[in-house]
């Protein structure tokens, strides 16, 4: 049993200045809206609707948190109830790529998702969802190009693979390895982003993405004295 079967649904979030005040690593989730996104949080924390799929473009614009670490009480509901440590967050952004989203959507999801993770101190790693048939988008690419500029780490999953052949799922994860390894930094050397094949049908990859996210997120490490949830003051 994984740890990341403990998730559970924590706060959702429409503006930056309501992210939570919390102290513990974030491990982010992005992708276009027909990536498998959600359904391979699902998979991963072994629950069918922790993270809601809408083809509603308005329903998609928040970021949803789930904490790992116990029975939690939602910290927007300013609940004083004494609660179990928080180990981690993982987060649900906002899906991208909705041709129907209105010009005044997008730019708040620029906005959002552009500030988010360039300055979330608390962010620890991107897991950047992408179908293995149609990698590197426009906005994959823009996701990525935002990341850089931290130099913190990205793991892909390149979801759908069942759907490809072996020589295509080979292809795929080379080519996605290679682009990758162009993102340097100031002395040349390559920012720890890593890609895997991935399947929520076939249960491709399962195993390796969730040993990923617990060391993406400190899952694998000891519990420090300190760490946890701050609660809100009354």
């Amino acid at each position: 049993m994984s740890i990341l079967w403990q998730a559970r649904f924590f706060t959702t979030v429409n503006h930056l200045r309501d992210l939570p005040d919390t102290h513990v690593p974030e491990v982010a989730f992005a992708g276009r809206s027909n990536a498998g996104k959600s359904t391979a949080i699902n998979i991963l924390c072994n629950q069918k609707k922790l993270a809601f799929a809408s083809k509603t473009p308005g329903r998609t614009q928040h970021i949803n948190y789930f904490s790992i670490g116990g029975a939690q009480v939602g910290q927007h509901r300013k609940d004083a109830t004494k609660v179990d440590e928080i180990r981690a967050l993982m987060v649900d952004l906002p899906g991208y790529g909705y041709a129907e989203v209105s010009g005044s959507a997008k730019l708040h999801w620029q906005e959002l998702l552009g500030d988010y993770v360039r300055r979330r101190a608390q962010l620890a790693a991107l897991i950047l969802i992408m179908d293995a048939r149609r990698p590197f988008t426009a906005l994959d690419t823009q996701m990525l190009e935002w990341f850089a500029t931290t130099g913190k780490p990205v793991h892909c999953l390149l979801t759908k693979a069942d759907k490809l052949n072996r020589t295509e799922s080979t292809n795929a994860l080379r080519v996605t390895r290679t682009i990758l390894e162009s993102y340097v930094d100031s002395t040349g050397t390559p920012f720890p982003y890593t890609a895997q094949l991935f399947s929520s049908l076939k249960r491709i990859g399962l195993e390796e993405a969730d040993q990923k996210i617990r060391e993406l997120s400190g899952l694998n490490a000891e519990v420090p004295a300190e760490a946890g949830l701050a609660l809100p003051q009354e």
